[in-house]
């Protein structure tokens, strides 16, 4: 058979590529610190599961293809502490913010029509655009400005008679940029003069650090009809494998084609729904216990980090993504050689490489992208293990 020429146009994971080498590391005994995947330790909340074992359908039924009442009024409360006014109808119910940015590309996308987004940037982006017939056209960033990309001018230059939207990740993976409302509201004005859609990935929304205001686009009233919000409750509430996300616009053209979409795949998880409203209602003091533990992490990261010599590197802003450069010519081969021939004490570590999450060929050849997701000691010892990698690495190339 022949597959077709869409699926052999995208790639594997940078992310997860590597996994089975990782498995065979570990079945052979060696111990690896994960930093490739966004998967955090912390604990889902309790109340997670206390709403489920509190379920008491006798039957788990097929729930609206829009979502379940229960978790759609959640969302709606907890948007208006960013003074967001939802109805119903703003809010789908996703089978994970994936799902929500399939769903959306399908829906606004036509054959070769193209989504700038600022790379590097989370590389199942490019399957997404794919899947839906469309292209990535990145926004060149540079590391010495901090990945920024919010210059009108700059997003300008790369608007095309195909260009359909614009793609903000915010705060961003695996940079970690975060945007002020101001310069969401410069890109709003872009859109609005070219015809553009944004869609806001505000996954990460509440982890911004040093004094920053958790920020939406969804705030600028003014542009409600050109903004489609990607949400999910993985990172926020630490529930990866609850697969809940949400595509919330104001659009009611958008709104209705999407619901085509999820009328087709019928619903999403009427248990996880259930669980997932409970987390919504979290008090405010959940996001700042929980961000204020990224913070440490990712300050002790970079502290380990200044110890590598030709490490060079912006502090994150948000997320729990830290993109940095390494003094190695093929960042591939060191991350083959750490989980393959290198241990100390039996440990090694695991990083993705970031080439992968750049569009344009020859970037990130020499970058590889942290997730402090794991506690502070551990992201402690595998930034060590990266450190005393690249000096076995080094000495075997006879550097």
């Amino acid at each position: 058979m022949n597959i077709s020429k869409r699926v052999n146009a995208m790639q594997f994971s940078p992310i997860r590529k590597f996994n089975p080498i990782a498995i065979a590391a570990e079945k052979a005994g060696k111990k690896i610190y994960h930093l490739n995947i966004g998967q955090p330790d912390v604990e889902t909340p309790e109340c997670f599961m206390d709403a489920i074992r509190n379920f008491d359908e006798k039957v788990i039924a097929y729930a609206e293809s829009g979502g379940r009442p229960e978790l759609i009024s959640a969302v709606i409360d907890y948007y208006k502490k960013y003074d967001i006014d939802l109805t119903p109808a703003d809010i789908i119910v996703t089978n994970g913010g994936s799902e929500a940015l399939s769903m959306s590309f399908i829906t606004i996308l036509d054959e070769g029509d193209e989504v700038l987004i600022p790379e590097p940037y989370y590389t199942n982006y490019s399957t997404f655009a794919l899947m839906a017939g469309g292209v990535v056209k990145p926004i060149p960033t540079v590391a010495e400005d901090g990945y920024s990309y919010s210059d009108p001018a700059n997003i300008e230059a790369c608007i095309t008679p195909k260009t359909k939207a614009i793609c903000c990740l915010e705060p961003g993976n695996p940079t970690g940029n975060v945007l002020t409302l101001d310069e969401m509201r410069g890109i709003c004005e872009l859109a609005e003069k070219h015809d553009l859609m944004i869609i806001a990935d505000e996954v990460y929304r509440e982890f911004v650090y040093d004094g920053r205001t958790p920020a939406s686009f969804g705030q600028l009233k003014e542009y409600a009809d050109r903004v489609i919000i990607v949400d999910s409750v993985s990172k926020r509430f630490s529930a990866c494998g609850a697969r809940i996300g949400l595509a919330i616009s104001k659009n009611k053209e958008f709104m209705a084609g999407m619901m085509k979409i999820a009328q087709g795949r019928l619903c999403v998880s009427t248990v996880d729904q259930i669980g997932s409203a409970a987390l919504f209602r979290l008090p405010d003091s959940y996001y700042d216990e929980v961000k204020a533990e990224y913070c440490g992490r990712r300050d002790a990261v970079v502290e380990e980090l200044n110890k590598i010599p030709g490490f060079s590197a912006t502090v994150p802003a948000g997320a729990f993504y830290m993109t940095c450069s390494l003094p190695v010519d093929d960042i591939e081969d060191f991350l083959m050689f750490l989980l393959e021939e290198f241990e100390d004490n039996g440990e090694s570590v695991m990083f993705a490489p970031a080439e992968g999450f750049y569009a344009t060929p020859g970037k990130g050849k020499n970058e590889i992208r942290i997730a402090y997701v794991l506690k502070q000691e551990d992201m402690r010892r595998g930034v060590e293990l990266i450190r005393l990698g690249l000096e076995a690495y080094n000495k075997k190339l006879g550097k």
